[in-house]
């Protein structure tokens, strides 16, 4: 059996905006998850604190960079794909499907 793409694709115009914005997103998580462990490592009593509904900070916190990943990737694929559209509507060539 052959094993293609359905669709063939050309170059990726956006590549170069996609990795740099993957690095900046990267660096902004890395410092957000830093000052988890930091926390843990300096002042680990500090993690048994109740913040809310009965949960302690490590709890929350642990929580908060599950959905903040989530919230940055969903920025990620909306930023990426506004800005391949721009790029090929620039060069009048077929792109992203709506």
């Amino acid at each position: 059996m052959l094993h293609e793409p359905v669709k063939q694709s050309g170059d990726d115009l956006a590549s170069l905006y996609k990795s740099r914005l993957g690095v900046r997103m990267f660096w902004i998580y890395a410092i957000v998850y830093a000052g988890f462990v930091l926390i843990n490592v300096l002042w680990p009593k500090m993690m048994s604190t109740i913040i809310f509904a009965g949960l302690n900070l490590a709890v929350v916190y642990g929580f908060g960079l599950i959905v903040f990943a989530m919230i940055l990737a969903l920025i990620y694929n909306w930023l990426c794909t506004r800005k391949e559209k721009q790029l090929f509507a620039e060069q009048g060539t077929e792109g992203v499907e709506s």
